[in-house]
């Protein structure tokens, strides 16, 4: 963690995740990366609209208001070279989020800026740099674009969402149950109730949020964490364990034994939900913003 960051909660977002930038990608992939380099000065004083991230940092940002010293970090990770990605800048500068460090790599991925910042968790639309930030150990997810559209709901608390195996715990018990099947997964669990899991890869990101989480005032809090897994009884018991053990608190539980995720995340109002398999991941995203954890033996089986 660089030196004055210890005590943060480090989130880094990619440009397309933060705004809109369709437009602009088109001339890219259509017409070659100078025609690109052209559109982005020409347009650097046209404000981007935001994109799928954007309330989720915009409030991740308002954290800070509720505490003593200001926690919460956002930094910008950009494929774009710095002359680019001025029009970035001046969205950022138009819509008051208070950002000001980024790291532009010029057309490389800028995922190895991630551990160098001490992120805890990164967020962007392009799969390739998850994966990587994900094999060099930071929490991170791919953005899918929700297919309906809500509108914003009166201020109220951040409320995160997280699928259980693979995400925040290890796969272990996930590759019994692809290997084995139902029964075994579910005899397996039962026997190690007591032992708990490994962790995942949002391991770090849920505790720091948690320590984050704890440090605000229980009336009305402006965080809030929901599990949110297929799991039900009596392979519920290990999960519960293996919180305890590491000491975080978890607001709500969803143990739904295989139904469908996506009316329950609707339900409890989750601003972002991160799952590590890709049907889920596409079920949720018809009602919440989602990020798809590319990790584990579910994405092994998919590739």
């Amino acid at each position: 963690m660089p030196k004055g960051f210890e005590n943060k909660l480090v989130v880094a977002i990619s440009s397309r995740a933060l705004f809109n930038l369709d437009e602009s990608h088109r001339v890219y992939e259509s017409e070659g990366l100078t025609a690109y380099q052209k559109y982005q000065i020409d347009h650097e004083n046209e404000i981007l609209e935001p994109g799928e991230a954007f309330g989720i940092v915009e409030r991740l940002l308002q954290l800070n208001d509720y505490l003593d010293d200001a926690r919460v970090e956002v930094i910008l990770l950009s494929r774009n070279s710095a002359d680019t990605g001025l029009r970035v800048f001046n969205s950022i500068e138009h819509y008051k989020l208070n950002i000001s460090r980024a790291a532009f790599s010029g057309g490389e991925s800028p995922y190895r800026y991630v551990s160098a910042f001490g992120c805890h968790l990164f967020l962007s639309t392009n799969a390739e740099d998850v994966r990587r930030a994900l094999e060099n150990g930071v929490a991170a997810a791919t953005l899918l674009p929700r297919s309906k559209k809500s509108q914003p709901l009166s201020k109220r608390e951040l409320r995160f969402a997280f699928d259980g195996d693979a995400v925040i715990f290890s796969d272990e018990a996930e590759q019994v149950f692809k290997r084995d099947g139902l029964e075994a997964f579910t005899a397996s669990e039962v026997a190690a109730a007591n032992t708990p899991l490994s962790g995942g890869p949002f391991k770090n990101f849920l505790a720091a949020l948690n320590t984050l989480q704890c440090e605000l005032s229980d009336d009305d809090p402006p965080i809030r964490i929901a599990l949110v897994t297929a799991r039900s009884a009596p392979t519920h018991k290990r999960v519960i364990q293996t919180l305890r053990n590491w000491n975080i608190r978890i607001d709500e539980s969803l143990f739904l034994g295989g139904l469908d995720k996506g009316e329950f995340l609707a339900a409890y109002g989750a601003d972002v939900f991160f799952d590590d398999q890709p049907g889920h991941c596409e079920s949720a995203s018809e009602h919440v913003s989602t990020g798809h954890v590319p990790h584990g033996i579910a994405n092994k089986v998919e590739q």
